[in-house]
């Protein structure tokens, strides 16, 4: 299974990149994971509505540009659906046996996922109503997938 995780922004702080990295490493077992960073659009002060509308049409448009036609799409937003680490495992262990090949998880940027990239999704999840820096959000992301592979491995680490 290839696994790509799409997101607005580069990772500055090296504590972050460190812990991608190790997640990284330990999934190479599981699957191919390719993390996708795109440029995120500067974000004017007092930025009216249509400046904002027009930065998250912007961003939309570079992250559909990395999602194939047959991908299956997370899109992580937070009105989306909430769901325990068994059943995401549950979700990827069911796309696996169905042939989907690739698997998307999308993060947006600090407006958020335009409507084009919501509406393509097949799942829109939220980890939390909480607001995470998008930073942390892809470490997060990534201990959940490898939790998840984990799972379906039934292998020690899930508590």
């Amino acid at each position: 299974m290839k696994i790509n995780i799409i997101c607005v922004g580069k990772l500055k702080e090296k504590f972050f990149k460190d812990a991608i990295d190790e997640y990284s490493k330990r999934l190479k077992r599981f699957c191919s994971l390719s993390i996708i960073e795109l440029s995120d659009e500067k974000i004017p002060d007092n930025a009216s509505d249509a400046e904002e509308k027009k930065i998250l049409q912007t961003e939309g448009e570079k992250i559909l540009k990395h999602i194939a036609a047959d991908d299956y799409v997370f899109s992580l937003c937070v009105e989306g659906k909430g769901m325990s680490s068994e059943k995401l495992a549950s979700k990827m262990s069911e796309l696996m046996l169905s042939g989907k090949s690739t698997v998307d998880f999308v993060i947006g940027g600090s407006l958020g996922l335009d409507p084009s990239v919501k509406n393509r999704s097949d799942f829109r999840l939220s980890f939390s109503e909480m607001t995470f820096p998008h930073q942390l959000m892809r470490v997060i992301l990534c201990e959940q997938i490898y939790r998840a592979f984990k799972i379906n491995n039934n292998e020690k680490y899930h508590k």
